[in-house]
Formats: C-alpha cells, structure tokens, sequence
C-alpha cells in the first residue's frame, strides 16, 4: 500500500480536493501543516525542497513529491478505480469539466476568497472584477447541474471533487448563499456531502489558521 503525506493549509480548496480524494478512497495520509500565511512557500529553501513551483498542496507518494491537483486527482482516479470515466466520452467530458475548472471556476473563486477574507488592503474594483466573472462561471455550473446529478451524469467524478472544494467552505468566507442564488449548486453540494466518508476542510485538514497574509 502507498504511504502518503499531504503538504497543505486548511484554507487551501486545491488541499482538500486530495485530501479529500484519498479520503474517500478509504487511504489515509499523514498531514503536514505548511505556514502558507507566514510565507514559507516563497522561501527559497522550501522551493528546493518541497516545491519549486512555490505552490501547495504537496502530495508525497513513497517519499516522491508530485504537484498539481488536476493530475492528480486524476492518479488517483486510475489507481483506485473510483471517480473517474468508464468510456472514452465520459472522459472527454471529465476532463472538459475539470479543466474548466481549474481555469475558471476554481481559479477566480481561490483568488477572489482569499482576497476577500485573508487579506486587509484590496481594491473594490478589482473584487468587483472577480465577482462578476464568479456570477458568470456559477451560473454556468448552476444552469448545468439542472440538468445533471453531477458533473458528467448520474455519479460523482474527480471533476465535482475539484469544483466543490472552494464552493463547500463557510459562506462569510466567498459571500455567496448558494440556496438563495444557485439552488441546483447548493442541491448538488448536498449530494457531494453525503457521499460515505465525505468530511469538510476543516475537519479533515487541522492546523493553524491563517487570520491575515502575511505581504
């Protein structure tokens, strides 16, 4: 059995997508809190040691440091055989998902969160900017899940494990009341959250919070 050891802070959504994958899967991993907010990542020590892209979660498989949670999760998929496609159409439409994800949805809404909870100085017009762009990408996934239990049809896929990572943290974090403005995305975040073994970030990732970046 692989051993694995997961670099992360609990706010990090790209942290929970892999904890929560191998969670799921029924493997365990041993945590490694990162000082994210202390800005361990962007020393020069820790780039060559851990990660030279500067960036978290780290998931170490046997000792071997792999980055980047699409692939991943994607790994994952294949070695466990849960959470992936069975035919080559449905994996064209996972990967249409997750890659849109990884572009849109989950990159304006990391951004935009932790500007709008972690940090003290941000410009109203620049949130303004994000906010209008996440409006757009939830509508998008809300007009989908109207149609589709998850992602790709009828059962859950690494695709909604890397699209409802940032969406399931609290509210006063992303501002968004999903019940009241996406229904179908608060449905299907419900779906998500009844899966067997499913936890949230912070129950599965413990650690010190961040209160502030550190600039």
């Amino acid at each position: 059995m692989p051993v694995y050891r997961l670099h992360y802070f609990p706010e990090s959504g790209n942290s929970y997508k892999l904890a929560l994958m191998l969670t799921l899967c029924g493997e365990t991993f041993e945590p490694i809190w990162t000082d994210f907010g202390g800005g361990v990542t962007r020393t020069a020590e820790w780039r060559r040691s851990v990660n030279e892209m500067g960036e978290i979660p780290v998931l170490e498989v046997d000792g071997v440091k792999m980055t980047q949670t699409a692939p991943l999760l994607l790994k994952l998929a294949e070695r466990y055989g849960r959470f992936g496609a069975e035919s080559e159409a449905e994996k064209f439409e996972l990967l249409r998902w997750l890659f849109w994800d990884n572009h849109k949805l989950t990159g304006y809404m990391a951004t935009y969160r932790f500007m709008r909870a972690f940090t003290e100085k941000n410009d109203p017009q620049v949130l303004k900017h994000f906010r209008r762009r996440l409006d757009d990408f939830l509508g998008i996934l809300d007009g989908h899940l109207q149609h589709n239990a998850f992602a790709i049809g009828a059962k859950p896929t690494v695709a909604d494990i890397s699209m409802m990572a940032y969406l399931h943290y609290p509210s006063d974090e992303h501002g968004f009341d999903f019940g009241a403005s996406h229904p179908a995305i608060q449905a299907w975040l419900g779906r998500m959250a009844v899966l067997p073994g499913w936890k949230p970030a912070y129950e599965l990732l413990p650690g010190k919070r961040m209160t502030n970046f550190a600039k």
